[in-house]
């Protein structure tokens, strides 16, 4: 492959960039995805660079510290953008992703014409190519963008509010929902992701809400949305709140819908006065007087988004996210503390919780979930995956496809829920290491090569690449062992060498 940027290549003029500036500019018009991404692989940097250094020797340092949690794993050359920026320069930039070029990525997605259109144009594709569509966009972001601070906030909130695509038209709705609300407000303020999440149509439809309406004297509004509401994005379990502010935060939040497919406008997000509990509410021990409208919604999340109940809630599960299971309560407090104190901003808090002691002391604490160790083994080994089918069906069968959790509290962070997929994951490595994953390839030669390794005994490299620290004599044991009595042919050896790093417990951890 190529060198990360173009100016690297001896001989370029400004007649050759303009040639493929042209170039690029025609296959973004195309819908050839691998003609896009070996364009962008080729002039843009998104391929493996023809050199990049390894983890340093010994235990895990902090760089790949950050990168094993902040980022899906090291893609190749990481490292040196970490040292080039600093610990901290590199969070800072990875808080502002407007500003990193990620065009490599985007020639990757750009062919799923349904990430882009708006809700009610939709409906105009049948169920399963927006479903695939999108759970392939999503992949793919993970792996291959720059931007991978975001990628992992993305992921984040798109736990926090889950959306399961499988009940009614949420498969339509999801897509502009993870567009308009998740990637839209990743990094802003928590009101407004929460803003956004309450009117968006996905929602309405997945929780109910479109159906909570007071139209008669008889009328009971429908309660799903406002518990989870306090349960499961604002206050949380143990938020202090009592079914009595359950049904107040039911009625504030009546007369809100969208329309349906067979309709006018479909997908459209409405409020109905008509439909509206419009007398007055107390919610937390907060008068919303009556005669609101509207305006119950925005009184209801002022008050949801100050209440310190929140700010501990989310910290909790930021720091669970990033430091591990059971979060010290020192870096709750800081985290929840840094939430209050920057209005409920989400750089700052994420900012807190990625420069603080404990993040630092939590290294290897952390089982990688099925999405992060599917992404992780692609990135660290600078795969070309269109994602495909083949390669869903892993993510499938470890029980964490994007966007399937019938649940509204998300796919779990804990351990726990995930040690039944270890025989899958060693299948999965093995398929991607022997290059039996229909769409997606790796090239362990080119990898080899770049990262200085000896051709002749490569594996010290790659043990120091994948695990990103030096192997514990038992790991370093495993592989020569394995390659002392396997008898394949000794490329098939070292790539099956390589798959069983990637299933061990060194690469599942992080």
């Amino acid at each position: 492959m190529t060198s990360s940027t173009h100016g690297d290549r001896p001989g370029w003029n400004r007649r050759d960039i303009l040639t493929a500036g042209a170039a690029g500019s025609a296959l973004l018009a195309t819908g050839c995805g691998r003609m896009r991404a070996k364009f962008g692989d080729w002039f843009l940097g998104g391929g493996v660079p023809d050199h990049f250094a390894v983890a340093a020797a010994g235990a895990t340092d902090d760089r790949m510290h950050l990168l094993h949690r902040a980022a899906f794993g090291p893609w190749p050359g990481d490292l040196e953008r970490v040292d080039k920026l600093g610990l901290e320069g590199w969070i800072d930039e990875q808080l502002r992703p407007e500003n990193i070029d990620d065009l490599a990525c985007t020639l990757r997605t750009r062919g799923f014409e349904t990430t882009h259109l708006p809700p009610g144009e939709m409906y105009e594709f049948k169920k399963p190519v927006v479903e695939r569509e999108l759970t392939r966009f999503t992949v793919l972001k993970a792996v291959y963008s720059k931007r991978q601070l975001f990628e992992v906030m993305v992921d984040f909130w798109t736990d926090h509010f889950n959306i399961h695509i499988g009940k009614a038209d949420c498969a339509w709705l999801k897509s502009p929902d993870d567009r308009e609300t998740v990637r839209a407000h990743a990094f802003g303020k928590f009101r407004d992701i929460l803003r956004a999440s309450a009117t968006s149509p996905a929602m309405l439809v997945y929780l109910d809400g479109r159906e909570n309406r007071k139209a008669s004297i008889t009328d009971k509004p429908n309660e799903n949305y406002g518990r989870e509401l306090l349960e499961l994005h604002t206050l949380g379990v143990h938020g202090g709140y009592s079914q009595e502010d359950v049904m107040e935060v039911a009625r504030c939040l009546t007369g809100w819908t969208c329309r349906r497919k067979n309709q006018m406008n479909k997908a459209k997000v409405e409020f109905h006065a008509g439909q509206h509990d419009d007398g007055e509410k107390i919610v937390l021990g907060t008068v919303i007087p009556a005669g609101g409208r509207e305006q119950d919604l925005e009184r209801l999340l002022d008050i949801l988004c100050a209440h310190p109940s929140t700010a501990r809630h989310l910290a909790e599960k930021l720091c669970r996210r990033f430091i591990s299971d059971t979060p010290p309560a020192t870096a709750i407090a800081r985290t929840a503390k840094a939430f209050q104190d920057s209005g409920g901003d989400i750089s700052a808090t994420v900012r807190t919780v990625l420069t603080c002691d404990e993040f630092q002391a939590s290294k290897g604490e952390k089982l990688k979930r099925p999405f992060r160790f599917v992404v992780s083994a692609l990135r660290v080994l600078g795969a070309n995956t269109n994602a495909s089918p083949s390669l869903l069906r892993y993510l499938g069968a470890m029980g964490q496809l994007p966007f399937q959790h019938p649940t509204p509290d998300g796919y779990p962070d804990e351990s726990m829920p995930w040690l039944g997929t270890m025989l899958w994951r060693w299948n999965f490595a093995l398929a991607l290491v022997t290059n039996n994953i229909s769409g997606t390839t790796v090239d362990l030669r080119h990898l080899s090569k770049a990262m200085g390794a000896s051709q002749d005994d490569p594996m010290p490299f790659f043990l120091r690449h994948i695990l990103g620290r030096d192997a514990l004599a038992i790991e370093t044991e495993a592989v020569a062992e394995y390659l002392r009595t396997s008898p394949l042919a000794p490329d098939q050896r070292t790539s099956e060498a390589v798959g069983l790093m990637l299933a061990s417990p060194g690469f599942q951890r992080c």
